[in-house]
This record gives C-alpha cells, structure tokens and sequence, in this order.
C-alpha cells in the first residue's frame, strides 16, 4: 500500500489482511503493522515494539546517519573524523541545513548572517533578567526560545525561506542566551556577541568573558560539530515550538546531562589511584557508570575517540592531568571487565571543564551544538509535512459498565 517498516536495516514484507480498517498489513517477525486508519508502525498486539523505540525506523532522513555496528557516523554523506578534522561549526551547520558543504561566498554569507542575528530582541532579554538566578540553566534557555518567537519578523510565515531564516537566528541567538544568563546569575555584566569571533569562540567569550586561545576555541569548535546532529530529533510543529520541545526533552541526565555526571563522578574520585577501587564498588552496587554504553554504537563511538586527544591536551594546558589519567583508568576497566565503550559524553566533559565551563551548563552547549541538527530536521520534516501520531498499546481493564455512587463500595 505504499508503506514499510524498515528494522535495523531489513525491509518487512506485509502477508495478511485484517478487519476494521480499510487495510492492515502485518510483519510478525517484527511484532509490527500499518494501518490505514494511521499510515504508521504500531505494534501487533500480542507484540509491543522494543521499549524506547530501540531499533524502530520512524522516518527517511538525508542529514545524518549512525553506523552503530560500526561506530561510524556520517552528516549528509561527509564522515564525522573527516569534517572534525577540516571543517568548522558554521560550515557544518550550513551543510546539515543545505545539504551540501558552501562555496566560499556561500559560507561567507551565511557566517554574516549568523553574526547578524545573534544579539537578543528585548522581549527575550527580559524574559532571561526576569529568571531567578537558581533557575537551572536549560529551563531559562527552553522559555528563551519560546518567547524568541514573539518578536521573530517571520513569526506569521511558514514558508520553506521563512524557516530557513528561523532556523539561522536560532542557532545565532542560543549562545548568546545561554552566555547572558549565565552572566546574570553570577552578578556579571551580560556582554554583547563580539563580530570578529567564530560562534564557538563567542560562545565561550559570552559565558567566561575572555576571548579563548586559538586552541581552546579549535577544541571547541571540534566538539560543536561532534554534538551536531544523531538522527532524528524533532517532529512537525513550527520552529519555535519543535526547538522548545527538543530542549525540554534534553534537559535529562540521561542524555544531554549526561557529561555533567561524568565529571561529578570524576570530581569526586579525585585522582587516578582511586578510579579503580571506585569503579568497581560502584558496580558492585549496580550504579549506572555514566559515559559508558550507547543506543545505536555497538563498538567505539568515534565521537569519542575524536574528543580523547581535546581531552588529554586542555587537560595538560589547564594544569589539570588527572581527569584524564582518571578517565583512562575507567575506560580500560569499563571495556576489560564490562566490554562496554565511553560514548561522546564521557571525555566532552573534561573537555568542557578544563575549558572553564560550569557543570549546569554543559547541557546548554549540547543544545547549542545540536540547534544545528534540529533545525536541519524540522526543515526536512516541513518539506514532506505528515502529522507524526504514533499510536498506544492499551493495557487497562475492558467492558466496564457505570454504577451508581450508592452502589460502589
């Protein structure tokens, strides 16, 4: 009927009809089947789909892919190691939102109109002053963005150019956001984006008021673009709304934290010697070990393996070693005893702190990262706009009937 459920990677075949609805085809080797009255995968029901969606395609993308039996990942085709090594956030941004990597005037012009939205309307500006101070910082960022909307000159249009446009403020204004709440809240004064910066150098420039050295910002450039974009993110409502929605659904520990609570771990092993000893207790009480283990990464996330090096040198240079020493004495018990890799999180966050960068607002800089890859998809989404409606698996009680309130007991 012109639909298919694709599960890590096999194509089911539909075998048999069913009732109720103009057509029904079913996949039981994979507990799935469309209906017409949904045009979606739903679970058969005497079989729910894997908790979490865990292996469940729920749509075509052409803006990144993870090999996760491999540990690749690819942004429209171009391998993360390679763009790391070459490219820089903006040009990122621009070919996960184009499709392709810019010209020379192409990027120029996008870079300027980057640095020509990133100051904050006033509307937004006091919405952040108006926060309290103890607010955590991805709740105001989250209300930031939404009030964005509010004074957005294509807050009326929705067309594709409109978008686009949306989109480019938006990965413009987070740093700013982020930067000036921070500011605020540690009784500084907000400053203004400085022009002549890359965004990854404004970014830091914004939140510690001191413009980076060129290989802190080259540091931080590399992880901007790691923490672009993972495949799916967003669903279809308008700019505004879906990036609200994606930051509130990464203000948990379990993702976009989850580098915060590496380095509360490592803070508090405090020195190599311990790491060991500390590891082992913490399984030995089935404590989750964050920064180990992925969704989709079956092998070494190469994410990772790209942040490693960033991690030992700003370590070196910040003159503070052990995070890493600690870090390598985790991940060679983690992969001997457990057979488990670190993933992204686990060495961005000794990155990040030996960068100057506060623990609560390591979350902020994924979203500012990830602003990218959410955009990307949001446009992508518009382009073939379906209304996403996955349906529920009911499991409460049947043929109920009412009785009167005197008859309950």
């Amino acid at each position: 009927m012109g639909y298919s459920v694709r599960l890590a990677g096999r194509l089911a075949q539909p075998v048999r009809p069913h009732l109720n609805c103009t057509w029904y085809a079913t996949y039981p080797d994979l507990g799935l089947a469309f209906t017409s009255m949904t045009g979606m995968a739903a679970p058969l029901p005497d079989a729910l789909a894997p908790k979490g969606l865990e292996g469940v395609v729920a749509n075509e993308s052409s803006i990144c892919y993870v090999f996760g039996g491999e540990g690749r990942l690819i942004y429209r085709g171009y391998d993360i190691a390679d763009l790391a090594e070459h490219s820089t956030f903006e040009e990122t941004a621009y070919l996960l939102l184009k499709g392709d990597l810019p010209t020379k005037d192409a990027l120029k012009a996008f870079t300027a109109e980057l640095k020509a939205a990133q100051k904050l309307d006033k509307v937004v500006l006091r919405i952040i002053k108006d926060a309290p101070k103890d607010a955590k910082p991805m709740n105001v960022l989250r209300t930031a963005v939404s009030a964005a909307v509010f004074t957005d000159p294509d807050r009326a249009d929705n067309s594709p150019a409109a978008e686009y446009r949306k989109a480019v403020r938006l990965i413009a204004q987070l740093p700013t956001m982020v930067g000036t709440f921070h500011r605020l809240r540690s009784e500084q004064k907000p400053l203004s984006p400085r022009r002549g910066l890359s965004l990854a150098a404004n970014t830091l420039y914004l939140i510690t008021g001191e413009t980076p050295e060129q290989d802190v910002e080259r540091a931080f450039d590399v992880a901007l673009i790691l923490h672009a974009d993972h495949e799916l993110n967003a669903s279809t409502a308008d700019m505004h709304g879906a990036v609200t929605g994606a930051i509130a659904a990464l203000a948990g520990p379990l993702h976009g934290g989850a580098n915060a609570e590496v380095m509360k771990m490592l803070l508090e092993i405090k020195s190599p010697d311990r790491a060991a000893a500390w590891i082992r207790d913490a399984l030995t009480q089935k404590k989750k070990i964050m920064g180990f283990g992925h969704r989709v990464y079956r092998t070494a996330d190469p994410r990772a393996a790209i942040l490693r090096p960033l991690a030992e040198q700003l370590g070196r240079k910040a003159n503070q070693p052990q995070w890493f020493a600690i870090q390598q004495v985790i991940e060679d018990l983690m992969r001997r005893d457990k057979g488990l890799y670190c993933n992204v999180d686990f060495y961005s966050a000794s990155t990040y702190y030996a960068m100057g960068i506060p623990l609560d607002l390591f979350t902020p800089i994924f979203a500012v990262s990830r602003i990218s890859g959410w955009c990307a998809h949001i446009l992508e989404q518009h382009a073939d706009n379906r209304l996403i409606r996955p349906r529920a698996e009911y499991v409460g009680p049947m043929n109920r009937t009412w009785t009167p309130l005197r008859k309950r007991s």
